[in-house]
C-alpha cells in the first residue's frame, strides 16, 4: 500500500474520533471570522460616530485567538496523545519519522482546513444575524445585509494558518523525541492512583478550603469602610485572587479527593458499583488534571462576572439615568428650561413640570456614621449638603424637627454607611438648627448638579424658609433652583428627546436627558456585554470540549475494566448509572465553583454597576449552565458507547 492509500484509509478510519474536534474547530473559526467581519461591515461603519467602544472589538478579537489557539493546542495534544500507539506501530513496521510526520501532516491538514472553509461559511451565514444582535442591544436602528469582507477572510485565513504551523511544529517536535517504548506507554500512563491520603493531603484538603473562604470573605467586606484607601484596595483585591486561585487549584489537588474519602470512609469500605464508578474513579483522576481545572474554573468566573456586570449596568440603564436626572429632562436654568417647553407646546407634547428651590446648608452628621466610617476622608462635622422643602417634593410630607434623606444609593451606603436615624445640626451663614434625621431613602428628587456624591436633604417647609434668608454664599451654586419635565406619554419621549437635542445645550448648563442618558449607556455597555459574551461563549464552547477530550480519553483507558464488570454479571444500566453520576463531578464541580467564585466577585461590587443584582446574575448563570451542561450529556453518550463497544 502506498503511503498516499494509507493516508486516505486512516483519515477514513480515525474520521469519527474527530467528531467533536471538526465540530469545535468550525465553531471556533465561524466566530472569529463572524467577529471579525463586524469590524468591516458597512452598517456598522454608518454609526461608528455614535457607537462609542467599538474599538474594543480589535481587542477582543486578540482575546479569542489566545482562546481558539490554547484550545487547539491542547486539543491536538491530546489527539496526539491518543495515537500514540498508532505512530508507534508505523515506525515499527519500519516507516520513518518523516514518514509518520508526513502521513499525520496530511491527515491534519486535510481535517484543519475543511473544518476551517467551513467554519468561516458557517460564519459568514450568522455575520448578518450577529450583527442585528449587537445593533439591538445598543439600540441603533440602521440597514443590516449580509457582507463577505474580504479583510475579515485574509485575516482568519492568516491567524489560523499561523496557529496550524505551530502545531505541526508541536507534532514535529513530538514524533521526534519519542522512542517506539515510550509511545507505547504513553495512554497507559494513567493519573495518580494513590491509595490512601497522607496527613499532608488532609492539610491541603484543609488549606484549600480555608483559602477560598477567605477570598469569599474578603470579597464581601471589600467595599464595606474596612479599605478605605487606594493602596488598601489594590492589597485586598490582589489577596482576594491569590487566595481564590491558589485555593482553587488545592481543592482540585487535595480538598475534592479529601472529601471523597471521607465519604468512602463513612461507607466502611462497602462500595457499590455506582460508588467505584464515580467516587473511586473521580477521586484519584480529578488531582492530575489540577492545573487545567483551575485554569478552566478561573476563566470561567471572570466571563460569569463580566458578563454579569455589565448586564446589571445595561439592565438598570432606566434608574442610574433617573437617578442622575430625577426627571425625564432637567434643567438648572430657567431660560434653557422654558425653550424646552416651548418646543413641546408647539408639538403638542403633553407633560408636567415641577420647580424645586435649593440652598445648600453646612451640616454636623457625624452622629450618623459609626465607628467603622471614622476613617472616612472628608470632615463629617463640616459637610456641605442640599437642602429642599417638602412642600416641593410629591408624596412627602416631613415634620417639624425631622428630616429624611433622599438619594441614598448602594454605592453610597457602601463607602459610607450612614444610620438611618440620628441628631444633626444644619448651619447657614449666622444660625443653626437641630433635627433629627427618621429616614435614608434611595429615590432620587434633584439631579446630580445638585446633590453630587451626597443625599438630598428633606425638611419640612417652615424650617427651609429660614433656611432660605439665612444662606451663606460661599456654599451655594451658580443655580438654586431645579426644574424637572416628566412626560405624560412614554411613547413621547424619543420626540421630545429629539427635540432636546435639536436646541444644542452647551454642555456645562448640565441640561440633562434622560432618554439620551439611556441611550447612552445602552450603547457603551451593549457592545461591552456583547463582546464579553462572545468570548465568553468562545471560552464555554474550547473549555467544554476540552473536558469532553479528557472524558473520551478515560472511557478508551477504562474499557477494559468495563470489560471485566460486564463479564462478572453488571448490566448496562448498572454502569450507566455511575457514569451519570461521575460526570455530574466531573462537569458540575468547576461549573459550581466558577459560579461561586462570580457570585462573591459580583455581589461585592455589583452596585457601583447598576441597581438590580439577582435578576441580571441568574439569567447569566443560568444560561451558561445550560450551555455548560450540553458537554456533560455528550461525555455521557460517550462513555456509553465505550461500555457498549467493551464486550
Amino acid at each position: 500500500m502506498t503511503i498516499n492509500g494509507l493516508i486516505y484509509r486512516n483519515f477514513k478510519k480515525n474520521l469519527p474520533h474527530y467528531a467533536l474536534y471538526i465540530f469545535a474547530l468550525a465553531f471556533s473559526a465561524a466566530l472569529y471570522f463572524a467577529f471579525v467581519t463586524l469590524q468591516y461591515a458597512p452598517s456598522l461603519v454608518e454609526v461608528k460616530s455614535s457607537v462609542k467602544g467599538l474599538a474594543a472589538l480589535k481587542v477582543a478579537s486578540v482575546l479569542l485567538i489566545v482562546i481558539v489557539a490554547v484550545f487547539l493546542f491542547y486539543a491536538n495534544h491530546l489527539f496526539m496523545k491518543r495515537r500514540s500507539k498508532e505512530i508507534g506501530l508505523f515506525q515499527l513496521v519500519g516507516m520513518t519519522k518523516k514518514e509518520v510526520f508526513r502521513i499525520l501532516g496530511t491527515e491534519n491538514f486535510l481535517l484543519y482546513y475543511g473544518s476551517l472553509f467551513a467554519g468561516i461559511f458557517f460564519g459568514f451565514a450568522a455575520s448578518k444575524l450577529l450583527m442585528m444582535l449587537l445593533l439591538r442591544i445598543i439600540q441603533v436602528e440602521t440597514k443590516v445585509s449580509l457582507y463577505f469582507s474580504m479583510k475579515a477572510f485574509g485575516q482568519t485565513l492568516l491567524v489560523f494558518t499561523i496557529i496550524f504551523i505551530l502545531v505541526l511544529l508541536i507534532n514535529s517536535i513530538f514524533i521526534k523525541r519519542q522512542t517506539i517504548l515510550s509511545l507505547f506507554r504513553t495512554v497507559s500512563s494513567t493519573e495518580d492512583r494513590a491509595g490512601r491520603i497522607s496527613k499532608a493531603g488532609l492539610l491541603l484538603g484543609v488549606i484549600g478550603f480555608v483559602c477560598i473562604g477567605a477570598g469569599y470573605y474578603i470579597s464581601s467586606e471589600l467595599f464595606n469602610g474596612d479599605f478605605v484607601t487606594v493602596r488598601a484596595l489594590y492589597t485586598a483585591m490582589i489577596s482576594i485572587l491569590a487566595l481564590v486561585i491558589f485555593g482553587t487549584y488545592l481543592f482540585y489537588k487535595t480538598s475534592v479527593r479529601f472529601v471523597f474519602y471521607l465519604i468512602r470512609k463513612k461507607k466502611g469500605g462497602y462500595l457499590n458499583i455506582r460508588d467505584v464508578m464515580s467516587l473511586s474513579a473521580i477521586m484519584f483522576r480529578i488531582r492530575s488534571n489540577a492545573v487545567l481545572l483551575t485554569i478552566i474554573t478561573t476563566v470561567s468566573a471572570l466571563a460569569i462576572g463580566l458578563l454579569s456586570l455589565s448586564y446589571i449596568t445595561f439592565y438598570s440603564a432606566e434608574e442610574t439615568a433617573h437617578n442622575m436626572t430625577a426627571a425625564d429632562f432637567s434643567f438648572i436654568k430657567t431660560n434653557e428650561a422654558k425653550q424646552f417647553t416651548e418646543r413641546l407646546n408647539e408639538n403638542n407634547i403633553a407633560y408636567e413640570k415641577e420647580e424645586i428651590e435649593v440652598v445648600r446648608v453646612t451640616a454636623d452628621l457625624s452622629s450618623l456614621f459609626d465607628k467603622k466610617s471614622k476613617d472616612l476622608k472628608f470632615d463629617s462635622k463640616a459637610v456641605p449638603i442640599a437642602v429642599v422643602s417638602d412642600a416641593a417634593v410629591k408624596g412627602m410630607d416631613v415634620k417639624p424637627g425631622q428630616a429624611v434623606f433622599s438619594g441614598y444609593s448602594d454605592a453610597l451606603a457602601r463607602f459610607m454607611p450612614m444610620k438611618s436615624e440620628g441628631m444633626i445640626d444644619l448651619t447657614g451663614k449666622r444660625k443653626t438648627a437641630r433635627l433629627r434625621t427618621v429616614a435614608l431613602r434611595k429615590d432620587q428628587v434633584l439631579s446630580n448638579y445638585f446633590s453630587g456624591s451626597m443625599p438630598v436633604l428633606v425638611t419640612d417647609d417652615a424650617l427651609f424658609q429660614a433656611l432660605k434668608k439665612d444662606t451663606d454664599p460661599k456654599i451655594q451654586l451658580d443655580s438654586n433652583l431645579f426644574t424637572g419635565i416628566n412626560l405624560k406619554k412614554d411613547e413621547d419621549l424619543g420626540k421630545a428627546n429629539r427635540l432636546f437635542q435639536s436646541l444644542h445645550f452647551p454642555s456645562d448648563s448640565f441640561a440633562y436627558s434622560s432618554p439620551e442618558i439611556i441611550k447612552m449607556q445602552k450603547e457603551n455597555m451593549g457592545v461591552m456585554m456583547f463582546i464579553v459574551g462572545f468570548l465568553g461563549l468562545t471560552f464555554l464552547v474550547t473549555s467544554g470540549c476540552i473536558l469532553y477530550f479528557k472524558q473520551m480519553e478515560e472511557s478508551e483507558e477504562e474499557k477494559p475494566a468495563y470489560t471485566i464488570l460486564r463479564k462478572l454479571g453488571f448490566t448496562m444500566q448498572d454502569l450507566t448509572t455511575g457514569i451519570r453520576i461521575k460526570q455530574l463531578y466531573n462537569f458540575g464541580i468547576p461549573l459550581l465553583l466558577g459560579l461561586a467564585h462570580s457570585y462573591f466577585a459580583v455581589k461585592s461590587g455589583w452596585f457601583f454597576f447598576g441597581s438590580e443584582l439577582w435578576t441580571p446574575m441568574l439569567i447569566v448563570m443560568g444560561l451558561y449552565t445550560l450551555l455548560y451542561s450540553v458537554f456533560a450529556l455528550l461525555s455521557v453518550e460517550g462513555f456509553k458507547k465505550a461500555i457498549r463497544d467493551s464486550l
